[in-house]
């Protein structure tokens, strides 16, 4: 794959998510596990999202039950997250980050960023309107702390 909008990915209601779709968007990619320590970041995820969405962002979340945090359904991780965390931006199908199964969009992105495996959930990748990676976030980096980025990557045209 030579570049990130030749993916796809499933969408939780089955409808299919084309990257072409972001093309001259900035992207935040994060994946996701409901029961994660980390899963509060959710809220400040869609706080951006809501804050900077009319400018041209976006963000999907990917759920991944890879280090057993997840729920045992996309239906029930889907209904945690909008009741808990009031999330309104897509959220795919449960993914695999790391392995023999490992979706392609991030064998893609690991490579990209040349960070290796993906440690825990909540790491994020942040995606220019010209669909190169900008950063590799760790989990345990806040929402806000990558917006002063976001607010920089969406200045660009």
């Amino acid at each position: 794959m030579a570049t990130i909008y030749e993916f796809k990915e499933t969408e939780m209601s089955g409808k299919t998510i084309d990257f072409k779709d972001y093309q001259g968007k900035v992207l935040l990619i994060v994946n996701t596990a409901s029961k994660c320590g980390l899963a509060p970041q959710l809220e400040g995820i869609e706080a951006l999202y809501k804050q900077y969405h009319d400018q041209g962002f976006e963000v999907l979340g990917l759920p991944s039950n890879q280090f057993h945090q997840e729920l045992d359904s996309d239906e029930a991780t889907s209904d945690f997250c909008q009741m808990h965390y009031g999330v309104t931006f897509p959220m795919t199908k449960k993914i695999a980050v790391n392995g023999d199964d490992e979706d392609p969009l991030f064998t893609y992105l690991k490579a990209t960023a040349g960070h290796g495996r993906i440690k825990w959930n909540f790491t994020k990748f942040l995606i220019g309107r010209d669909g190169q990676l900008i950063d590799r976030y760790a989990p345990v980096t806040k929402p806000e702390k990558v917006e002063p980025d976001i607010v920089k990557a969406l200045a660009e045209k």
